[in-house]
């Protein structure tokens, strides 16, 4: 089971600290994965869940354990055709989407296999009911889980 730490938060929403690299840098430091909304504009890349907000570079997005939530075309574009290697993926309101690595993002509230991520658990279920039946489980809570 792998945890990982939703737009680098673990501990509650929290919109003031949320997708920005320092949040996402102290996750990663405390050994858990973490989920980031990456944008392509321009040829630069920034991170935030509506809209552009932090200046990243592809040395960032080259760190290990990140889980690259791709917002607009230009940066799934871009993932798809670098060559070292991304985890990234795209998604909307899909029930499911099948990363870069192989392992399939499920949309909250929908069925897990042991090869899902359960997608923020604590919107719409007990989020220990979860543990024996997915891959990875990407939470707001993470420093709570475990």
């Amino acid at each position: 089971m792998i945890y990982i730490a939703h737009r680098g938060l673990m501990h509650g929403p929290n919109k003031e600290i949320e997708n920005h690299p320092d949040q996402i840098e102290l996750a990663l430091s405390k050994g858990y994965d973490c989920e980031i909304d990456l944008w392509k504009m321009e040829n630069k890349y920034f991170l935030g869940h509506d809209g552009p907000e932090y200046d990243v570079d592809l040395k960032f997005l080259s760190q290990q354990g990140l889980w690259i939530h791709c917002k607009n075309l230009n940066a799934l574009h871009d993932m798809s055709t670098q060559e070292e290697f991304f985890n990234y993926f795209w998604h909307q309101t899909d029930d499911f989407t099948l990363t870069s690595s192989g392992i399939i993002w499920t949309y909250p509230g929908k069925n897990l296999t042991n090869n899902s991520v359960c997608v923020v658990p604590e919107r719409y279920m007990d989020i220990n009911k979860f543990k024996e039946r997915c891959f990875g489980v990407c939470s707001d809570y993470v420093g709570e889980m475990i």
